[in-house]
Protein backbone atom coordinates (compact mmCIF):
# COMPACT_ATOMS: atom_id res chain seq x y z
CA UNK A 1 0.00 0.00 0.00
CA UNK A 2 1.54 3.37 -0.84
CA UNK A 3 2.25 5.92 1.52
CA UNK A 4 -0.17 9.28 1.77
CA UNK A 5 1.92 11.72 0.28
CA UNK A 6 2.53 9.93 -2.42
CA UNK A 7 -1.15 9.38 -3.17
CA UNK A 8 -1.94 12.50 -3.01
CA UNK A 9 0.75 14.20 -5.30
CA UNK A 10 -0.77 11.96 -7.84
CA UNK A 11 -3.84 13.29 -7.51
CA UNK A 12 -2.82 17.15 -8.12
CA UNK A 13 -0.83 15.91 -10.77
CA UNK A 14 -3.77 14.16 -12.64
CA UNK A 15 -5.70 17.30 -11.75
CA UNK A 16 -3.40 19.66 -13.12
CA UNK A 17 -3.23 17.09 -16.74
CA UNK A 18 -6.88 17.49 -16.74
CA UNK A 19 -6.80 20.82 -16.64
CA UNK A 20 -4.39 21.69 -18.97
CA UNK A 21 -6.40 19.59 -21.52
CA UNK A 22 -9.67 21.48 -20.88
CA UNK A 23 -7.65 24.62 -21.64
CA UNK A 24 -6.12 23.61 -24.77
CA UNK A 25 -7.87 24.23 -27.97
CA UNK A 26 -9.45 22.01 -29.78
CA UNK A 27 -7.43 21.31 -33.18
CA UNK A 28 -9.96 20.58 -36.39
CA UNK A 29 -10.46 17.49 -38.31
CA UNK A 30 -7.97 18.42 -41.02
CA UNK A 31 -9.79 17.22 -43.87
CA UNK A 32 -13.71 17.46 -42.96
CA UNK A 33 -13.28 20.94 -41.22
CA UNK A 34 -10.71 22.30 -43.90
CA UNK A 35 -13.22 21.62 -47.07
CA UNK A 36 -16.06 23.21 -44.99
CA UNK A 37 -14.13 26.55 -44.92
CA UNK A 38 -13.35 25.95 -48.39
CA UNK A 39 -17.35 25.80 -48.76
CA UNK A 40 -18.85 28.04 -46.58
CA UNK A 41 -15.95 30.09 -45.33
CA UNK A 42 -16.22 28.67 -41.54
CA UNK A 43 -15.07 25.92 -38.97
CA UNK A 44 -17.67 24.07 -37.44
CA UNK A 45 -17.46 24.56 -33.36
CA UNK A 46 -14.19 26.21 -33.75
CA UNK A 47 -13.27 28.83 -30.56
CA UNK A 48 -12.35 32.33 -31.35
CA UNK A 49 -8.94 31.32 -29.63
CA UNK A 50 -7.94 29.68 -32.69
CA UNK A 51 -7.73 33.57 -34.74
CA UNK A 52 -11.59 33.73 -35.41
CA UNK A 53 -13.94 35.66 -34.22
CA UNK A 54 -17.19 34.60 -31.81
CA UNK A 55 -18.91 33.65 -34.16
CA UNK A 56 -16.71 30.74 -36.09
CA UNK A 57 -15.87 33.35 -39.17
CA UNK A 58 -12.11 32.76 -39.97
CA UNK A 59 -9.81 34.80 -41.37
CA UNK A 60 -9.15 34.89 -45.01
CA UNK A 61 -5.30 35.50 -44.52
CA UNK A 62 -5.52 32.47 -42.46
CA UNK A 63 -7.22 30.54 -44.94
CA UNK A 64 -4.86 31.69 -47.89
CA UNK A 65 -1.67 30.94 -44.97
CA UNK A 66 -3.05 27.07 -44.81
CA UNK A 67 -2.95 27.27 -48.49
CA UNK A 68 -7.56 27.45 -48.96
CA UNK A 69 -8.26 29.93 -51.86
CA UNK A 70 -11.36 30.63 -51.61
CA UNK A 71 -11.81 32.89 -54.32
CA UNK A 72 -11.22 30.72 -57.44
CA UNK A 73 -12.08 31.38 -60.92
CA UNK A 74 -11.36 27.91 -62.05
CA UNK A 75 -15.80 26.56 -61.63
CA UNK A 76 -18.01 26.72 -58.99
CA UNK A 77 -17.44 23.97 -55.77
CA UNK A 78 -18.73 21.11 -55.47
CA UNK A 79 -21.40 21.35 -52.57
CA UNK A 80 -25.03 19.71 -51.66
CA UNK A 81 -26.18 23.31 -50.86
CA UNK A 82 -25.51 24.57 -54.53
CA UNK A 83 -28.17 24.93 -57.12
CA UNK A 84 -28.70 22.83 -59.23
CA UNK A 85 -27.76 23.56 -63.12
CA UNK A 86 -29.81 25.18 -65.57
CA UNK A 87 -29.93 23.28 -68.81
CA UNK A 88 -29.24 25.58 -71.81
CA UNK A 89 -32.53 26.22 -73.52
CA UNK A 90 -30.99 26.74 -77.22
CA UNK A 91 -32.95 26.81 -80.28
CA UNK A 92 -33.37 23.65 -82.04
CA UNK A 93 -31.98 23.01 -85.37
CA UNK A 94 -33.86 23.92 -88.91
CA UNK A 95 -35.37 21.69 -90.98
CA UNK A 96 -32.86 22.10 -93.64
CA UNK A 97 -30.44 20.66 -91.01
CA UNK A 98 -31.59 17.89 -89.44
CA UNK A 99 -30.66 14.73 -91.46
CA UNK A 100 -34.10 12.60 -90.24
CA UNK A 101 -36.20 15.77 -91.35
CA UNK A 102 -34.57 15.71 -95.06
CA UNK A 103 -34.24 11.93 -95.13
CA UNK A 104 -37.99 12.02 -94.91
CA UNK A 105 -38.99 14.39 -97.27
CA UNK A 106 -36.45 13.66 -100.04
CA UNK A 107 -35.80 10.95 -102.18
CA UNK A 108 -32.89 10.25 -104.45
CA UNK A 109 -35.46 11.08 -107.55
CA UNK A 110 -36.28 13.99 -105.98
CA UNK A 111 -32.83 15.55 -105.88
CA UNK A 112 -32.11 14.64 -109.34
CA UNK A 113 -35.54 16.10 -110.00
CA UNK A 114 -34.20 19.69 -108.26
CA UNK A 115 -30.58 19.30 -110.30
CA UNK A 116 -32.25 19.14 -113.47
CA UNK A 117 -34.36 22.08 -113.10
CA UNK A 118 -31.72 23.78 -111.86
CA UNK A 119 -29.80 22.82 -114.40
CA UNK A 120 -32.70 24.21 -116.79
CA UNK A 121 -32.59 27.54 -115.52
CA UNK A 122 -29.12 28.13 -115.61
CA UNK A 123 -28.36 30.97 -118.53
CA UNK A 124 -24.94 31.72 -120.30
CA UNK A 125 -24.95 35.69 -120.98
CA UNK A 126 -22.53 35.97 -123.60
CA UNK A 127 -20.62 39.27 -123.33
CA UNK A 128 -21.03 42.29 -125.56
CA UNK A 129 -18.85 45.63 -126.65
CA UNK A 130 -18.41 48.25 -124.44
CA UNK A 131 -20.41 51.31 -124.43
CA UNK A 132 -18.77 54.13 -126.38
CA UNK A 133 -18.87 57.30 -124.95
CA UNK A 134 -21.38 60.16 -126.12
CA UNK A 135 -20.22 63.52 -126.04
CA UNK A 136 -16.96 65.52 -125.69
CA UNK A 137 -14.56 64.66 -123.05
CA UNK A 138 -11.68 66.54 -123.37
CA UNK A 139 -7.96 65.28 -123.43
CA UNK A 140 -7.23 61.90 -122.46
CA UNK A 141 -4.78 62.96 -119.42
CA UNK A 142 -4.10 59.02 -118.98
CA UNK A 143 -2.68 58.64 -122.68
CA UNK A 144 -1.02 61.85 -122.57
CA UNK A 145 0.80 61.13 -119.22
CA UNK A 146 1.98 57.82 -120.81
CA UNK A 147 3.30 59.36 -124.37
CA UNK A 148 5.08 62.16 -122.89
CA UNK A 149 8.70 62.33 -124.50
CA UNK A 150 9.74 64.05 -120.87
CA UNK A 151 9.73 63.87 -117.22
CA UNK A 152 8.54 66.51 -114.99
CA UNK A 153 10.71 69.69 -114.84
CA UNK A 154 12.31 68.55 -117.60
CA UNK A 155 11.93 71.37 -120.44
CA UNK A 156 10.32 70.22 -124.00
CA UNK A 157 8.42 72.55 -125.21
CA UNK A 158 9.89 76.77 -126.23
CA UNK A 159 8.28 79.45 -123.91
CA UNK A 160 7.96 83.35 -124.68
CA UNK A 161 10.02 84.44 -121.64
CA UNK A 162 7.54 88.02 -121.33
CA UNK A 163 4.97 85.89 -121.14
CA UNK A 164 5.86 83.99 -118.05
CA UNK A 165 7.05 87.18 -116.06
CA UNK A 166 5.15 88.56 -113.15
CA UNK A 167 2.45 86.15 -111.19
CA UNK A 168 0.57 85.44 -114.16
CA UNK A 169 1.55 81.91 -113.33
CA UNK A 170 -0.10 81.65 -109.68
CA UNK A 171 -3.04 83.40 -111.13
CA UNK A 172 -4.26 81.49 -113.79
CA UNK A 173 -3.00 78.14 -112.18
CA UNK A 174 -5.35 79.96 -108.90
CA UNK A 175 -8.67 79.81 -110.77
CA UNK A 176 -8.54 75.63 -111.54
CA UNK A 177 -10.15 73.42 -109.19
CA UNK A 178 -7.43 71.05 -109.22
CA UNK A 179 -4.18 69.92 -111.52
CA UNK A 180 -5.78 67.76 -113.51
CA UNK A 181 -8.34 70.42 -114.47
CA UNK A 182 -5.41 73.00 -115.06
CA UNK A 183 -3.70 70.26 -117.71
CA UNK A 184 -6.68 69.46 -119.07
CA UNK A 185 -7.42 73.21 -120.37
CA UNK A 186 -3.66 73.63 -121.22
CA UNK A 187 -4.27 70.77 -123.71
CA UNK A 188 -7.78 72.18 -124.86
CA UNK A 189 -5.82 75.59 -125.79
CA UNK A 190 -2.90 74.09 -127.32
CA UNK A 191 -0.64 72.79 -125.21
CA UNK A 192 1.98 71.24 -124.87
CA UNK A 193 3.21 73.60 -128.14
CA UNK A 194 1.55 76.46 -127.23
CA UNK A 195 1.01 78.07 -123.66
CA UNK A 196 -1.76 80.95 -124.29
CA UNK A 197 -2.33 81.57 -120.76
CA UNK A 198 1.49 80.90 -119.03
CA UNK A 199 0.58 77.76 -116.82
CA UNK A 200 3.58 76.10 -118.24
CA UNK A 201 6.36 78.38 -117.52
CA UNK A 202 9.10 75.62 -117.56
CA UNK A 203 8.47 73.93 -121.11
CA UNK A 204 7.95 71.04 -120.01
CA UNK A 205 4.15 70.34 -120.97
CA UNK A 206 3.00 69.83 -117.58
CA UNK A 207 0.73 73.07 -116.37
CA UNK A 208 0.59 73.76 -112.74
CA UNK A 209 2.42 71.63 -111.18
CA UNK A 210 0.34 68.69 -113.11
CA UNK A 211 2.12 65.06 -112.73
CA UNK A 212 2.03 62.30 -114.63
CA UNK A 213 4.11 59.69 -112.17
CA UNK A 214 0.69 58.27 -110.62
CA UNK A 215 -0.18 57.18 -114.34
CA UNK A 216 3.14 55.89 -115.27
CA UNK A 217 3.45 53.67 -111.91
CA UNK A 218 -0.05 52.31 -112.17
CA UNK A 219 1.61 50.81 -115.83
CA UNK A 220 4.97 49.38 -113.99
CA UNK A 221 6.79 52.48 -116.04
Amino acid sequence: MKPLASRTKFLVLACAGLTLAACAPRVPDSGAAMREAQLTGRYQDQPATFGAPAGGTIASSELAAAGIDLDRRGGVQASPTNAAPIASGGAAISDEQSFEAVANRETIQSDAERRAQQAAAYQVIQPTALPQRTGETGPNLVEYALNAPNKRGQEWYSRFILGTMGNRFERNCASYRSPDDAQRDFLLRGGPNRDPKGIDPDGDGFACGWDPAPFLAAVGR
